[in-house]
């Protein structure tokens, strides 16, 4: 049997703006998946997906015909989940000829440590254990899936806050050093609800490039900002710039403009605009405000991030 284990992420800068270029901060979280694999003597692969209290959420067995795999079972329940896994096996079988046959059995079995609905990286952390296992890049393994700025892949494999940037060979991952004094007033609260940014990547993409140019510019300014702040007061205010300049490119109200306009601190969205978590600024009252308006998963920096 072997068994892998990856990361969950999340984007703290440069959300957008990470596709084009511009340096981002980003953090592995405390939560993530694992990935078994046992041989069996069936001429097929069997997938179980378990989810964080224990359940199976996702059942199928997979045949390799020629040099594709194909679902035993299209269960009706789960089409869109049954077509992305295909996707995926397929992706991986072609980066990696020869691997797979009718003559070689697997078991797969998944194991999230997290609520799938909650965008902290079900799908990357996927995508870095299967690349592991079957030792290809899973760079290109998320290239010929999810695509993205790959920012998540890195987050993965990754054990504390680090900055990521898309050059024109290679993306770049560093330790950042970030950790930040005053983390005891971080907190994140998720937004019950699972994310849709295409309207937001949308009004991104149509900007003009000098526009495009001045924004990379200055969120890179911001994230190395945020990365050697030191003072509580100094880093919410480049959360609130931040804020303001995305909410400007994007052409939608921040979230605390939306939501939250009498919440005295700051509100970062993370990630993409619209829903997942978002990280937020103050003590035990400023969690309470957002408890009396429904929104109850929540969690502080030190519970969330990995090695804080």
């Amino acid at each position: 049997m072997q068994k892998f284990y990856s990361h969950g992420k999340l984007l703290l800068t440069a959300e957008y703006a990470v596709l084009d270029g511009a340096k981002a901060l980003a953090v592995p979280t405390k939560f993530g998946q694992f990935l078994e694999i046992k041989k069996t003597d069936k001429d097929q692969l069997s997938w179980e997906s378990i989810d964080e209290t224990g359940k199976t959420w996702y059942k199928n067995d997979f045949r390799y015909n020629t040099s594709e795999f194909h679902p035993v079972s299209p269960q009706q329940q789960a089409i869109q989940t049954t077509a992305r896994l295909t996707e995926i096996l397929n992706a991986a079988a072609k980066l990696k000829p020869g691997f797979f046959s009718s003559k070689n059995g697997f078991k797969l079995s998944t194991t999230l440590e997290f609520n799938r609905k909650w965008g902290l990286g079900s799908s990357s952390t996927l995508i870095y254990n299967l690349a592991s296992w079957l030792k290809i890049n899973p760079y290109a393994l998320l290239a010929k899936t999810f695509g993205g700025s790959g920012y998540d892949i890195a987050a993965a494999g990754q054990d504390s806050a680090f900055t990521y940037q898309l050059t024109k060979h290679n993306p770049i991952s560093l330790q950042a050093g970030f950790n930040p004094s005053f983390k005891d007033r971080l907190f994140f609260v998720y937004l019950n609800k699972k994310q849709n940014s295409r309207e937001a990547i949308s009004h991104y993409r149509n900007q003009p490039g000098k526009d495009l140019e001045t924004l990379i510019e200055k969120i890179s300014g911001i994230t190395e900002s945020i990365i050697s702040c030191d003072s509580f007061e100094e880093f919410c205010l480049l959360l609130d710039i931040h804020e303001t300049l995305i909410s400007k490119t994007i052409k939608i109200p921040s979230i605390k403009k939306q939501f939250f306009p009498d919440f005295s601190g700051s509100v970062k969205s993370l990630g993409g605009w619209g829903g997942d978590f978002i990280l937020a600024t103050g003590g035990e009252r400023a969690r309470d405000y957002f408890k009396t308006k429904g929104f109850n998963t929540i969690f502080s920096y030190k519970e969330m991030i990995l090695n804080n």
